[in-house]
């Protein structure tokens, strides 16, 4: 993934079903977003491997919760 600065949120398909897959983050922050989005989703999920993957396919309340918060944020893949 292109270091932009942008936030991009995909969808991934995965042995038990779907997860929202978000890359683009600062190390340094990984963990603390990943922790409130699970919050706010109200699903479980992990921060590894510079990603953030939330369990199902949320990309539209990902997106909406990081517009909410000014950064620049897309959505990529299928």
């Amino acid at each position: 993934m292109p270091d932009d600065g942008i936030v991009r949120v995909l969808r991934e398909r995965r042995r038990a079903g779907t997860m929202s897959v978000v890359t683009g983050l600062e190390l340094r922050e990984i963990n603390e977003i990943a922790k409130a989005l699970k919050r706010h989703l109200g699903t479980g999920g992990t921060a590894k491997n510079g990603t953030v993957e939330i369990q199902g396919d949320h990309r539209d309340r990902i997106v909406t919760w990081f517009a909410a918060q000014g950064r620049k944020v897309k959505l990529a893949g299928g």
